[in-house]
């Protein structure tokens, strides 16, 4: 097991749960295809996600490759109260008022125990329900109510959530109990903290500031006001996932799909990496085979050139969760041979090269494509050299090699990378010769073959990209030809 490689360049991120919990079945989902988990901070108890966590991690010794553990946050959560009668019908037409009054509601009120929705809110903007099944208008508001007449009826019941898609929020993306599962999940050692509830690039900052560094940071892109700040909320986030459940609630369901290609277009430009969630083979929970319709909307994700896509209930609590994964691996290598994916690929690459690391990896992938290259091996220590590769999207497969283990499992996600843990080294002869020893253990070439080496020197020391070089992956011609 410690040579197994994809066969593909887009990762797969599966989510764990009652259905994925154990040993076997998430050695399993690895084997079959998934190369980060996500563990849900919505779903299970503390010690629930850190029996998962261990059991990750001890999946990663006996494989002998590099995993990514993704930890979810919540993010506030904003939900009506109680009903006399446990629920209500709602018509058209009809008039509704939301208020702080914490008494039962009824067919003419409900509490909404959030003030802050009240402050936000102005008349003529739309509130949502139930997952946007209900919607309704405000024609009146205040500091302490809301009367709105109903759009669009149905039934609305106990505690069901609240969307508010027309205004910015002055909540912060954190509530006490994500702060609590940040610190926890940074505790138990994840890579990644997914950041739910992303208005502005302040939520980022506060997210980032909380974890000091023990994880990379990704923004959940869900709401209008994410789509509207994309820009500010790119630039301080390490990824960025395409959340397009709530996307889908709070915007025209028919604006979704531009807003991804956007969305993946520019995080691939910043060299973070993006991943294309929700509903992607929701149909999987209950069956053993996708919908037609889902195999497309997978296979678009990845012409559009996504870092990774992602599975949600069908690998946490569906009932096939292995076959999930598969049929995802299945779809991308299937996708990946398509001569028009590398076309679309190509077309899609509108990078500005600033940099002498934007030159340098730039030059590796057109040597690389020009040429009888099999490889493009870059020694990297926090990441950034494998991702400015990665960003170009080369038509040869892309090796990462560092000695820091944190560094190894963040780049997981990132489209192409396969990640290889080495020894330092102070040398570049030496870089090149672990880097031609990966290659050749890894069944990405030959001794009688050639790579494209990259890297920085002085070595060990972050964003110093400034060598390349096109060497063998015979050792002896190395060495003879590189005295040093």
């Amino acid at each position: 097991m410690a040579g197994i490689r994809r066969l593909r360049n887009v990762k797969i991120v599966a989510t764990l749960g009652p259905s994925s919990s154990d040993y076997d079945t998430i050695r399993a989902l690895f084997e079959a295809g998934a190369d980060v988990f996500r563990l849900n901070m919505s779903h299970g108890t503390h010690e629930e996600q850190a029996a998962r966590h261990a059991i990750i991690r001890k999946v990663e010794q006996d494989v002998g490759r590099p995993i990514a553990i993704l930890a979810d946050l919540q993010g506030p959560k904003l939900r009506v109260g109680t009903f006399r009668n446990g629920e209500e019908e709602l018509t058209e037409g009809q008039k509704f008022r939301f208020d702080l009054d914490p008494a039962e509601g009824d067919a003419t009120r409900v509490c909404l125990p959030h003030p802050e929705i009240f402050a936000a809110l102005k008349p003529g903007a739309t509130l949502l329900v139930n997952d946007g099944k209900i919607r309704l208008k405000v024609e009146a508001c205040g500091p302490d109510f809301a009367d709105c007449v109903v759009t669009t009826g149905g039934v609305i019941s106990n505690r069901k959530g609240v969307n508010v898609p027309d205004v910015v929020l002055p909540l912060a993306a954190l509530s006490d109990k994500d702060r609590a599962d940040l610190e926890f999940a940074c505790e138990l050692g994840v890579d990644w903290l997914a950041l739910s509830f992303v208005q502005r690039p302040e939520d980022v900052a506060e997210a980032r500031e909380l974890a000091r560094g023990r994880a990379a940071i990704l923004s959940k892109i869900e709401k209008p006001a994410a789509v509207k700040a994309f820009d500010q909320i790119l630039a301080v986030s390490d990824g960025i996932m395409v959340a397009r459940g709530d996307l889908g609630v709070e915007l025209p369901v028919h604006s979704v799909p531009p807003i991804q290609k956007q969305l993946v277009r520019k995080a691939r430009s910043a060299a973070k990496p993006v991943i294309v969630a929700t509903q992607m083979l929701e149909s999987m929970i209950d069956s053993p085979m996708p919908t037609r319709a889902e195999v497309s909307d997978v296979a678009t994700a990845i012409y559009e050139g996504a870092d990774a896509v992602m599975l949600s209930a069908e690998s946490a609590a569906g009932k096939y969760p292995i076959e999930a994964v598969t049929t995802m691996d299945s779809v991308a290598r299937s996708v990946e041979a398509d001569p028009i994916y590398r076309e679309e690929i190509e077309a899609s690459r509108h990078i500005r090269r600033e940099t002498v690391a934007d030159g340098i990896v730039a030059a590796a992938r057109e040597i690389a494509e020009a040429t009888d290259i099999h490889a493009i091996c870059c020694f990297t220590q926090s990441g950034t050299t494998a991702s400015l590769v990665a960003r170009e999207r080369p038509a040869v497969p892309i090796i990462a090699l560092t000695p820091v283990v944190a560094t190894l499992r963040r780049l997981c996600l990132t489209w192409g990378v396969h990640c290889v843990r080495s020894p330092e080294v102070e040398r570049f002869k030496m870089a090149v010769v672990q880097a031609a020893r990966a290659a050749r253990e890894y069944e990405f070439a030959t001794e009688k073959d050639q790579i494209v080496v990259t890297a920085g020197v002085p070595f060990n020391v972050t964003g110093t990209t400034n060598i390349l070089r096109v060497a063998p992956c015979d050792e002896r011609l190395i060495f003879r030809t590189d005295p040093e």
